[in-house]
């Protein structure tokens, strides 16, 4: 089986369910009847206020470990609640809410992967809103509620995020991690709720207002993503700054693709996402299908567009331009080997925004290079990765 996942580009809906969740007491409420308040202040000794408020005052950076399944699926782990309760998320740039499956959900991909129980969390503050989102492939829906939420070192009070009620199909369910953190902007947010990201700047936790990653190739250890500060020892040379077109996701402009000076997509222009929810490289198909005969790709029957592995080694680079510099993709990067056969890593999906073509730049691109988001200049910066 090849595997394939799009989170991101989400489509979004809102509706209103109750589901039989007590109101909670406030985060020092519930300490203090349990006994616990003492224990609390000194594991985490910043002030200590209710919701809506910054309540862990303590500027600092955060590396995340990420795990690599497969080269498509890069996730890690995080703490919701008081006790923690440890999730695997996949740290998606493709779309902005934190949700998780929760013991309320019955669907089949809630039967294999660690469910959040309200009840056992002091800090847990439920609401009456909920959420649908469709992402590229798979779908929830869920109810909205507050909770802390602990990445890395970084303690996040009061984030707003969504337990699953509902995970329709089996995409989720053969996910190797339980949930998603979106990292896009608040405006491509469902039901109004702040991203993580965002809300660990208001309460004065990062140093700066970026975010970036580092993704591994060949299923190697190593990949991370790193808030509030840029560690240089990733890339080569400096970064390239590209302003966002359109502040919701991490939209850029692409001057152009090519291949042997010949264009062979994004002719006059198209706009770029970058999205660690997508494994491959995707583009309208009318360019992809052009991309596929300069490479000499096959379309095979069961849907799969085949390489011969000799043209790994004989095939020139894609290029990229990105605000008047090139960033090749190697046809060791595009072509993906297997044990059985060569696969291409670009692949069709038609999106048009304001008549623009739209191209999604997946981790075959993040491979290669080290990807810095900055949300105070609304800016990415590329380098290649060491």
């Amino acid at each position: 089986m090849r595997w394939f996942f799009f989170l991101g580009l989400v489509v979004i809906s809102e509706c209103l369910i109750k589901i039989p969740l007590k109101k909670g007491k406030s985060l020092r409420q519930n300490l203090q009847e349990q006994g616990l308040l003492k224990d609390f202040l000194k594991k985490y000794p910043q002030k200590l206020t209710d919701k809506y408020s910054s309540s862990f005052m303590m500027t600092r950076e955060t590396i995340e470990p990420l795990t690599n399944y497969m080269d498509v699926s890069y996730f890690g782990t995080i703490g919701i609640g008081n006790p923690q309760q440890e999730f695997s998320v996949h740290f998606d740039t493709g779309s902005s809410n934190l949700w998780v499956p929760s013991i309320y959900c019955s669907s089949l991909p809630c039967s294999n992967h660690k469910l959040f129980d309200p009840h056992k969390s002091l800090s847990f503050q439920p609401t009456d809103k909920t959420m649908i989102i469709f992402y590229g492939t798979g779908s929830m829906l869920g109810v909205l509620a507050y909770d802390t939420v602990q990445i890395g070192d970084i303690l996040v009070a009061n984030q707003t995020f969504g337990l699953s009620l509902f995970e329709p199909g089996i995409t989720l369910y053969h996910s190797h991690f339980d949930g998603i953190l979106g990292l896009a902007y608040p405006s491509a947010a469902v039901s109004e709720a702040t991203p993580v990201f965002d809300n660990m700047w208001d309460q004065g936790l990062l140093s700066q207002q970026v975010f970036a990653f580092y993704l591994t190739r060949n299923e190697q250890n190593g990949s991370i993503v790193m808030f509030g500060d840029v560690d240089p020892s990733y890339y080569q040379g400096n970064l390239n700054w590209v302003p966002v077109s359109k502040p919701k996701f991490w939209q850029i402009t692409i001057d152009s693709i090519t291949m042997d000076g010949q264009m062979i997509g994004c002719e006059g222009g198209c706009q770029g996402i970058i999205d660690t929810g997508t494994s491959l490289l995707l583009g309208p198909t009318k360019s992809i299908h052009n991309i596929h005969d300069f490479v000499g790709a096959r379309r095979e029957f069961h849907g799969e567009v085949t390489i011969s592995c000799d043209a790994i080694h004989i095939l020139p680079d894609i290029i990229y331009t990105i605000n008047g510099i090139n960033y090749p993709i190697p046809a060791s990067a595009y072509i993906q080997s297997t044990k059985e056969t060569c696969l291409s890593g670009f692949d069709s999906m038609d999106f048009h925004w304001n008549k623009d073509e739209i191209w999604i730049l997946g981790d075959i691109f993040l491979h290669l290079y080290f990807i810095v988001f900055d949300r105070a200049n609304n800016q990415v910066g590329l380098a290649p990765v060491k």
